[in-house]
């Protein structure tokens, strides 16, 4: 991706060095990582995804909900004020600043064309631990977004485990990574993040899976959307589109349930197989239009 001397975002919140130390876990290391919230799951995006069932236990244990802090938010108060600030200088720091700038001016434009008005959410870049207002979580959760506080959250660790232990390298799986949590704060201003919250309450674990799995194809989608305008920008390079669908292949939940596993639970997915997330960016990004990113009629 072409971004080196593009504009940053100010929507930044520089929290690295503040929190406690790392804390072990995660994806390849030692304890539970809820897949990708990317999606928001976890303390929303990007997942040791060991059964289910044993995460949730465990996140419980952690006092975090992993259902609040992946789709409709929880009851949780924000827990202080964030101070917005230009990134770091560490140049991954600043590669998340400019990616945070270009989804902004792609759903700056679109909810313009709709007669509306877009509300920027703030990126918090943080080590170890890190409040919110859907509660403490650890960087073992991975990249997500809250809603009770309209912001994402990502420990830049997390990009190089992305590479090394699942295979997916590139500054454009990044980039997916970060454009798939923006989608979720879409999906929070357009209603349908709180819509899940209040439905979840009603359903059993079973479809409030299969619902979850929607909401996590449909800001796949929204991503694909965002790369869509980036090429039209000239800002895409060869291979780019393939290190995203690369990336969206190595965190589906059967390709992590596979891997982590040696079985596959359809049951238990999340946030959909690698082939479903795969097929809703590019339907995105093929298309342009966020309006066939419905995932919520229809099979998927």
């Amino acid at each position: 991706m072409r971004w080196r001397g593009r504009r940053q975002s100010t929507n930044i919140s520089d929290r690295r060095g503040q929190g406690p130390a790392r804390i072990p876990g995660g994806f390849g290391r030692r304890g539970p990582r809820i897949p990708i919230p990317i999606g928001r799951a976890g303390a929303g995006g990007m997942s040791g995804i060991v059964i289910l069932v044993v995460v949730f236990l465990v996140l419980s244990f952690l006092g975090i909900n992993p259902m609040d802090m992946m789709g409709g938010g929880g009851s949780a108060p924000p827990t202080g004020q964030v101070t917005r600030q230009q990134p770091g200088n560490d140049e991954q720091a600043q590669f998340v600043g400019v990616v945070l700038a270009e989804t902004e001016d792609v759903w700056n434009g679109i909810f313009q064309s709709e007669g509306e008005t877009y509300q920027e959410p703030t990126l918090v870049m943080f080590d170890g631990v890190v409040n919110s207002a859907c509660g403490q979580a650890s960087s073992a959760v991975g990249p997500f977004y809250c809603p009770n506080d309209n912001q994402v959250y990502i420990d830049l660790a997390f990009f190089d485990e992305l590479a090394s232990r699942f295979g997916a390298s590139g500054d454009f799986a990044q980039a997916y990574v970060i454009a798939h949590e923006v989608g979720h704060h879409v999906q929070n201003l357009t209603g349908i993040l709180p819509q899940f919250h209040q439905q979840r309450q009603r359903m059993s674990e079973a479809q409030a899976n299969e619902m979850s799995v929607r909401v996590e194809l449909q800001a796949d989608c929204y991503a694909g959307v965002w790369a869509h305008y980036t090429e039209q920008k000239g800002l895409l390079e060869a291979g780019d589109i393939d290190e995203a669908l690369n990336a969206a292949h190595q965190i589906g939940d059967d390709t992590l349930q596979r891997r982590t596993q040696g079985q596959v639970m359809p049951d238990s997915f999340t946030h959909g197989s690698s082939e479903q997330r795969q097929t809703w960016f590019a339907r995105g990004y093929e298309t342009g239009r966020w309006q066939d990113c419905d995932t919520f009629n229809g099979d998927i």
